[in-house]
């Protein structure tokens, strides 16, 4: 009777044991098959880094940092770049790494402006002396010339470039306290200008002196025959 007992607890064991088995199969199966976070990185710290990191970029960007801090600015972007590929792909662990370091590249972008624009203010400064030597030099060179100048449209446009030139000049020393790299822009396009001029009237010093032109003899007036 033991024994009998016994095989009976036996089977209807292993009996329960498979109606269990059935039953957690499939639940088993969906944790298993259930994504994961990549290497156990949580998705919302990664989009807490990368709003962090955009606004570190905003602020880099509202800084100037493009004229001033253009490489800090650049290699930023481009971490950035990658962390939005890696982000996309769910490459969350690997996304929040390159956040976190094209922020330290966008603040340090933010803090290097400053340097930047008195480093172009001294460019902007020294190209203004530059251009003041420039300008001196092109009233001589025109004033040699003066007596070859004879084409008129010539003559006005080099009248009117004088009048306006100062001006430039001093709208241009100006920017310099508010936009130094601008400053610099503006120094680049007046010389480009007075070395134009200056190029015209070495090429008309060159030229030979030309003879006044010798006046049309007078057309025969018709008489009438006596």
């Amino acid at each position: 009777m033991n024994f009998k007992l016994s095989v009976s607890l036996l089977i209807i064991l292993a009996l329960t044991l498979a109606s269990i088995g059935c039953a957690t199969a499939p639940e088993t199966k969906a944790v298993i098959n259930t994504p994961t976070l990549s290497s156990g990185a949580d998705k919302y710290a990664v989009e807490t880094e990368k709003a962090a990191t955009k606004a570190a970029m905003d602020a880099a960007v509202s800084s100037d940092a493009e004229k001033y801090a253009a490489a800090d600015l650049n290699a930023a972007r481009k971490i950035w770049e990658i962390a939005e590929s890696q982000m996309k792909d769910e490459k969350f662990t690997e996304a929040k790494k390159s956040y976190a370091a094209a922020k330290a590249y966008f603040d340090r972008a933010t803090a290097n402006v400053e340097e930047g624009r008195k480093m172009a203010a001294a460019e902007a400064n020294e190209a203004i002396a530059n251009l003041e030597k420039a300008w001196e030099n092109v009233k001589v060179a025109a004033n040699n010339v003066k007596k070859k100048m004879k084409d008129k449209d010539m003559r006005d446009d080099w009248a009117a470039f004088t009048k306006t030139f100062p001006d430039d000049m001093k709208a241009t020393r100006d920017k310099i306290v508010t936009d130094p790299a601008g400053a610099k822009a503006n120094v680049d396009e007046l010389m480009s200008i007075i070395e134009r001029w200056d190029s015209a009237f070495k090429e008309l010093s060159a030229a030979p002196a030309t003879n006044k032109a010798a006046k049309p003899e007078a057309k025969p007036t018709k008489t009438k025959k006596k």
